[in-house]
């Protein structure tokens, strides 16, 4: 079968589609909310499963609640499988994972429309929990699919409200029948956003990318001493709320003697009991640390864990930690990064390789085939933000570019 390059996606079809899921959980500004396995949650995979439907794939729904629809194939196989996923954090934009999503049916669409198939099957998922922002891991329903996280232990996994994500995939009905981990997978591909300003900044259109930062989640705990804030002298205080400073000031100083790829951030904290005028008896408090060398990514968790232990034992408060999510950096298989880049080429844009600084679900399917991303830009390289926002000129090439390099995979 030869495919003309001529062949194109309809981008105000697509953008009909972001928009009408975007309005799924709007929130002012323009963003929205869509925590997963909440009730925006399920109205989004019903809608998007009804498109699914609607264009005529066959839609299965697995035990951790990954949506799978399968396109039929000249031949039986295992398909070429083109996806992301639609739960966003309290504050998201209309992109993120949506994207992917919606331009791999758009690809669906665009071959209905032609009359065209593929040898092999194609394949739309859409995966659970990608955002972690309810339920720890990150990535779950990908993390599952691909064997990395026990299945009975992500059920039983609880989320920041108190409910767990088996007792939640029941209450929204997507405890699904299927088993975890089919289809097999023969390559998969994911549009995304870039979520950074590199290509924004630089005015190139499409990301070939090479790659997944590793990350490494902590939680730490302090327990202090509560006392008084006007009559406690500096040297008699156990302060917890000082010690959670000064780790989040030190990761910071981690990451900049570290320099390169290393970044960390402090994203959520809470002190106990609260109040301006009493000393911290507890802190609980987050460090997320990336880098795409493992080496030195190990290297920031010895250096901040090494001046954790140090400060509390010289504050006199007990520290404890946990590890809520750590993944090596992985690359993205080389075959496909080139088709990537090639494609764009040959479709007229200007394309650069470069490292992805965010968790994706790709990172997971690389485990079990060759996998690889196409990046678009984020103006301002701003995301997880109301505000984001990437222009339909470059949604559109994206989509062309994840049109074609599926179809050469496919074929």
């Amino acid at each position: 079968m030869v495919i003309s390059t001529e062949l194109r996606i309809d981008a105000k079809r697509l953008a009909a589609r972001l928009e009408a899921l975007g309005a799924v959980g709007a929130i002012a500004g323009g963003g929205v909310c869509r925590l997963a396995l909440t009730a925006e949650d399920r109205a989004g995979r019903d809608l998007v499963a009804g498109w699914m439907r609607e264009l005529g794939l066959s839609v299965t729904v697995d035990a951790i609640g990954n949506v799978i629809g399968v396109r039929e194939g000249l031949e039986s196989g295992a398909p070429v499988m083109a996806g992301s996923h639609i739960d966003t954090v309290r504050t998201g934009g209309r992109y993120d994972g949506n994207l992917g999503v919606l331009g791999a049916l758009e690809v669906i669409q665009t071959l209905n429309d032609a009359g065209l198939t593929t040898r092999r099957p194609l394949a739309v998922a859409f995966f659970t929990n990608e955002e972690g922002a309810r339920f720890n891991p990150d990535m779950m329903g990908s993390l599952v699919y691909v064997g990395g996280l026990p299945l009975d232990e992500a059920l039983a996994t609880v989320g920041i409200d108190g409910e767990s994500v088996g007792d939640c995939l029941k209450k929204i009905g997507y405890d699904g029948p299927a088993p975890c981990g089919q289809p097999e997978v023969h390559a998969y591909v994911e549009l995304h956003v870039e979520q950074g300003p590199v290509l924004d900044l630089d005015g190139i259109t499409i990301g070939a990318v090479e790659g997944v930062q590793g990350i490494s989640w902590t939680e730490f705990a302090v327990l202090g001493v509560s006392n008084h804030a006007g009559t406690t002298p500096m040297r008699l205080r156990h302060d917890a709320g000082y010690v959670a400073c000064a780790i989040a000031n030190h990761a910071r100083e981690i990451a900049r003697s570290l320099g390169g790829d290393q970044v960390a951030t402090v994203g959520a904290i809470k002190l106990s009991p609260n109040l301006v005028n009493v000393i911290a008896n507890q802190a609980v408090f987050t460090v997320d640390l990336r880098n795409t060398d493992e080496a030195v990514l190990q290297d920031a968790e010895r250096r901040l864990h090494a001046f954790a232990a140090e400060v509390a034992k010289a504050e006199g408060v007990e520290l404890s930690h946990r590890s809520l999510a750590r993944f090596e950096p992985v690359a993205f298989n080389p075959h496909v990064v080139n088709l990537v880049e090639a494609t764009a080429r040959r479709l007229g844009h200007t394309v650069r390789r470069l490292p992805s600084g965010a968790g994706h679900d790709a990172q997971m399917l690389a485990r079990i085939c060759p996998a690889g991303m196409i990046f678009v830009p984020s103006v301002a390289g701003i995301s997880h933000n109301v505000k984001e926002f990437t222009a339909l000129p470059d949604l559109e090439a994206g989509a062309n570019v994840l049109l074609h390099t599926l179809l050469a995979l496919a074929k």
